[in-house]
């Protein structure tokens, strides 16, 4: 089978099996407070995971964007990525463990064509607290996996969640495939030529404050499948980046390039791959959050890059290539083509400018083979080193760094978001908590106002809710006036005060269209959307949660306003 048919074979198998096909998400998150990025094609459909009824009913299908920050370190290997997609299906209280796998089974050997006898499976073995997986066992011994390709293993690698302390949560059972030669007779985890491709969760128990796993009352399946490795081993390829998802790029940077690196290669054509998807979703390089590792990614391209020698600006070069490979499937890319290409430019030129005194400096401190928390602060504020390049430099050198000492002068300055700086990502199920329900209603309430204070032109450009505060981004070329902001304040208090319900009613695109709802994030969902109206001042597509009256929510109060890029402004609320 052709590698190019991978994506429509996955939707119309899928679609047979009576699944309806939902929409591809931002890579930014928009209710979910405990992660910066989509992680996982799961973090969209979190409200409907926890009970909540779905548009499009119970079984779904999707490929989504996602990207990931925590092995970044491991990027350059032969199939780990920052940015990739995910093949997803789930079953919302639907079909279980058989079905599940007998569909990922048949998917991958009748309609992939992949061979059995190179298939191998793990699954859950059970502990004191959950009973072992003898189901999915079972399941995959009746479908011809011989026992000695099939391994029980622990918590640690068969079991997903709870996101937090507490919560959903359950074993899984993952897939994987032999590139090797000739295939062991034996199925061993740690021998890497076993290439992961698949993995079905079952998420079935509630972890309680006491530790305790009890029977979810709804039991749901989710899938997750590597499209990238899926791509490379149809294709017939020894690694992702030999695949034609990634060998244009790849030839593109060694015409660029006076040097031989492979893993500096790599590294420049994952990092940009993933900045200019996370420019088409509207991040712009910045000192927190996602415009944070947005910077990261390019600036660390930008100095693999200086290893290859390349001396000339080569990011938009690699950005248009990227953008060819993927505008079919992404249109947006093609729309969004020149701010990419420019923001991606201006970046490059703009560390440039400092990145040879930075490494000068660097070498300057670390003489003796260490640096202390200042020199490696002053890396980072003086020269625009973040601090995972400055650690990667020292890795190179043998240079330790005092990290603790780094946060520590961190502190005293603006402060850099905690999440961005050490990768930690959240599962997306941690904080459904009344606070944070009746902020994420002040935020439509927000949303509207600026509109109407500032005029239509305002658009939203993301939002992060956790159970303080509320965080805000929309389009704007300029700071608010203070007049502006009590304009916006009392409109907002005045709507609290007035009490009005929160109602909502699922309809099709087509119907919230033509009822005014605002639907900047419409392409999330399918032909069916929740859409939320606080009387006639907000209407808008969302999932929820929200509270039933306005006056549930007490007094609006804006503590901060900022930009966060070109034309982006940041506002930061709470409720007393």
């Amino acid at each position: 089978m052709k590698s190019l048919e991978l994506r429509k074979k996955y939707i119309e198998f899928f679609k047979k099996k009576k699944h309806k096909e939902i929409k591809n998400s931002s890579l930014v998150p928009e209710n979910d407070p405990t992660v910066l990025f989509t992680t996982a094609g799961m973090h969209p459909l979190v409200p409907f995971l926890l009970g909540q009824k779905h548009p499009s009913g119970e079984r779904l299908v999707n490929i989504q964007r996602c990207l990931r920050t925590g092995d970044i370190e491991g990027v350059g290997d032969d199939s780990h990525l920052t940015f990739f997609h995910m093949l997803g299906n789930w079953s919302l209280g639907d079909y279980w463990k058989e079905d599940a796998i007998k569909f990922t089974y048949e998917f991958f050997t009748k309609e992939l064509g992949l061979d059995k006898d190179r298939l191998a499976i793990s699954v859950f073995k059970g502990d004191k607290e959950v009973p072992k997986d003898e189901e999915s066992y079972k399941t995959w011994s009746d479908l011809g996996i011989p026992k000695n390709r099939i391994a029980y293993l622990n918590k640690k690698e068969n079991f997903w969640g709870p996101a937090g302390k507490t919560g959903p949560c359950g074993p899984d059972t993952e897939m994987f495939y032999y590139v090797g030669k000739k295939v062991p007779r034996k199925f061993d985890v740690k021998d890497s030529e076993w290439v992961e491709i698949g993995n079905d969760v079952f998420i079935e128990y509630n972890k309680d404050d006491k530790g305790k796993y009890k029977d979810l009352k709804q039991k749901n399946v989710d899938f997750g499948g590597g499209y990238e490795r899926l791509y490379y081993i149809l294709e017939g390829k020894k690694n992702v980046y030999e695949c034609s998802l990634f060998l244009p790029i790849v030839k593109k940077i060694e015409e660029l390039s006076k040097g031989k690196d492979e893993k500096a290669l790599r590294k420049v054509a994952d990092h940009l791959r993933a900045s200019v998807f996370l420019l088409m979703d509207g991040i712009v390089p910045a000192n927190i959050d996602q415009g944070y590792v947005l910077r990261r990614l390019i600036r660390t391209s930008i100095r693999y890059g200086r290893i290859l020698g390349i001396n000339n600006n080569f990011c938009k070069e690699i950005g248009k290539v990227v953008i060819d490979i993927n505008k079919k499937d992404y249109p947006l890319l093609k729309e969004k083509k020149n701010l990419i290409l420019e923001e991606l430019d201006k970046e490059e030129t703009k560390f440039k400018q400092t990145l040879e005194k930075g490494l000068r400096r660097f070498e300057k401190f670390s003489k003796d083979k260490k640096l202390n928390g200042k020199e490696t602060f002053l890396l980072f504020q003086s020269f625009g080193f973040p601090i995972e390049m400055t650690l990667e430099l020292a890795k190179e050198k043998k240079v330790k760094v005092d990290v603790k000492g780094y946060e520590k002068e961190l502190k005293r300055h603006q402060e850099l978001s905690r999440t961005a700086t050490k990768g930690k990502f959240g599962s997306g199920l941690a904080d459904t908590s009344v606070q944070t329900t009746k902020l994420h209603t002040a935020c439509h309430l927000l949303h509207s106002a600026l509109q109407k204070v500032l005029g239509e032109k305002v658009e939203q450009r993301g939002s992060n809710i956790n159970a303080e505060r509320l965080r805000f981004d929309f389009s704007f070329d300029r700071r608010l006036e203070d007049s502006e902001l009590k304009k916006i304040e009392d409109l907002i208090n005045k709507k609290i005060n007035e009490g009005i319900d929160v109602v909502v009613e699922e309809l099709s695109v087509k119907e919230a269209k033509e009822k005014g709802a605002e639907g900047a994030f419409e392409h999330k969902y399918g032909e069916k959307v929740f859409v939320y109206f606080v009387g006639d001042f907000s209407k808008e597509i969302c999932s929820g949660p929200h509270v039933k009256n306005t006056k549930e929510l007490g007094k609006f109060k804006i503590i901060q306003q900022k930009s966060v890029g070109s034309g982006v402004r940041r506002i930061k609320a709470v409720l007393e």
